[in-house]
């Protein structure tokens, strides 16, 4: 969903609170958190002109629009807050022998090295249909057991994955939510198209990134990876696609987005229209023209289900 409703946006208040105590950059209105109900909370990524991260910045420093109009920022942190992280990876024929070794051992460090103990996730894999192989779990061994078992095969059906993926994201108990796609192919195999991919991720709040490995080796089996359509996935998110060409480049580009899933900004603003059903753009615009912000470009209000 992309709100964070009742006992979620409540959590998040009571943990901005407690961390209010500790750091005069974390603010909270309370004028504009009566019940938590119509909170849109979004994640921001900012960077300078040289595109290096910039951490630190105070609330007055960003401005978000919806539908044009502009909203009064309610929640906001420069703190690192818990992410819940889903890892997607690429189980085709063409993940077959080194490739896979290698793509093993970037998820671990990625998971148990990089990211903060806090942080929870779960590994599901795709080759022709997407499978669930851990729920959410903070305990690396779990994974470890899980990616050391596969063992490649079929086709590739990206596009079924992250949608698949999309109620295990609602059902986490972190407040930020990510999806880390690694893949070596284009989709061959998938049920869902571009066109349904987008329309999940406007019901998301996730962050979607996604490491398209694209090798100098040929390719004998299935289609060599499409980062342009990854990247139609990522950018409506606020994520990002980085093309890489070998296990140097794998472990650089899970370097970079665990620096940036580590040094985010979350931003709540309360709107009427949140739980209408509808489509809403949101903008996100630093006052200072000197940085750049990347972050999800709109969402689809989900509504309220009245209980009997």
């Amino acid at each position: 969903m992309p709100l964070f409703r009742a006992a979620i946006a409540a959590a998040l208040g009571v943990c901005l609170a407690v961390a209010l105590d500790a750091s005069p950059q974390i603010i909270r209105d309370p004028r504009r958190l009566e019940s938590g109900v119509d909170l849109v909370m979004v994640t921001a990524t900012v960077l300078d002109a040289e595109g290096h991260l910039v951490t630190d910045l105070p609330r007055d420093a960003f401005a978000i629009w919806e539908d044009g109009l502009e909203q009064t920022i309610s929640v906001f942190t420069n703190e690192r807050m818990p992410v819940g992280l889903g890892v997607l990876l690429d189980a085709s024929d063409s993940m077959f022998g080194q490739r896979m070794i290698e793509a093993r051992a970037a998820v671990e460090r990625f998971l148990f090295t990089l990211l903060d103990p806090a942080d929870e996730f779960f590994l599901n894999v795709f080759n022709h249909r997407p499978r669930a192989l851990t729920a959410w779990t903070s305990t690396p061994a779990i994974v470890s057991d899980a990616l050391a078992a596969l063992r490649p095969s079929g086709g590739t059906a990206i596009y079924d994955a992250v949608v698949n993926a999309m109620p295990q994201i609602e059902r986490r108990n972190r407040q930020r939510a990510a999806l880390l796609i690694i893949s070596d192919g284009a989709d061959t195999a998938s049920d869902a198209t571009l066109r349904d991919v987008r329309a999940a991720l406007l019901r998301s709040d996730a962050f979607v990134y996604a490491i398209a490995i694209d090798s100098p080796d040929g390719f004998p089996i299935n289609t060599r990876v499409n980062p342009t359509a990854l990247g139609e996935i990522t950018g409506q998110s606020g994520g990002r696609t980085e093309v890489v060409h070998d296990v140097a480049g794998l472990n650089l580009a899970t370097s970079r987005i665990a620096d940036e899933l580590n040094k985010q900004y979350v931003l709540g603003y309360s709107s009427p229209k949140s739980t209408d059903g509808k489509f809403h753009s949101i903008r996100v615009a630093m006052r200072d023209p000197a940085y750049r912000v990347r972050a999800r470009n709109g969402y689809v209000g989900s509504p309220v289900r009245k209980t009997r």
